[in-house]
């Protein structure tokens, strides 16, 4: 059990040695951490909402599955399971994202705090300080949003899970009907993941706004 931290630091420091050698080889052919920074952003942005559309979706099918008179319930236990593992999927997608922001981030200010002190001139050394810092607190502020929103994501998912497997087991009108008062509790759920997906939005819009204005 000892050897397990070695290991997992040996791993970490491979992994970051392999982002390394990636930012270094595409500061090479001309694009620079600031732009890959940018880039991920956009990205985590589009899954996040992309995640919250799939949310919005598996929603509105165990609504009308829990409301459903007569017809083929099994059919519609199946279409809403899919949907739950296709959100499911989009949400270590936004999980992913955010980790590969918080990469090259980390990379971009590391690399930033050590070119400050090659100023030789006061004035420029303070000027890149202030810069630095309110870069690094515009960024702070984002990504805070960005895992504010993402730790909604596996509550909302955990309900849906238990909606699901208990219409699989009960797959029967009278069961599925009981299952109205559940909706109330889902859906407080789903509306605050919502509003917390698109506070994050608009965060990450006014971030890279404020990369793009320096």
């Amino acid at each position: 059990m000892k050897a397990l931290p070695l290991v997992l630091t040996v791993i970490l420091t491979g992994v970051s040695a392999c982002s390394t050698m990636y930012y270094g080889a595409m500061e090479k052919v001309g694009i620079h951490k600031r732009e890959i920074m940018v880039d991920r952003i956009k990205e985590a942005r589009d899954t996040q909402n992309e995640a919250k559309e799939q949310v919005l979706t598996a929603m509105e099918q165990f609504k009308r599955v829990v409301n459903v008179e007569g017809g083929n319930l099994e059919k519609e236990y199946n279409k809403l399971n899919a949907t739950l593992q296709k959100t499911e999927a989009e949400a270590t997608r936004v999980h992913d994202r955010i980790s590969s922001v918080e990469d090259v981030s980390d990379a971009l200010f590391r690399e930033w705090r050590a070119e400050i002190k090659q100023y030789t001139s006061d004035t420029l050394r303070e000027a890149s300080e202030r810069k630095y810092e309110t870069t690094q607190e515009k960024y702070a502020e984002f990504i805070e949003a960005m895992k504010q929103a993402e730790s909604k994501l596996e509550p909302v998912l955990a309900l849906l899970r238990d909606q699901v497997l208990f219409m699989k087991h009960n797959l029967n009108a009278r069961a599925i009907a009981g299952l109205s008062d559940e909706v109330v509790t889902v859906q407080a759920n789903v509306d605050t993941l919502v509003r917390d997906m698109e506070a994050a939005i608009a965060q990450a819009d006014s971030f890279m706004a404020s990369l793009q204005a320096e």
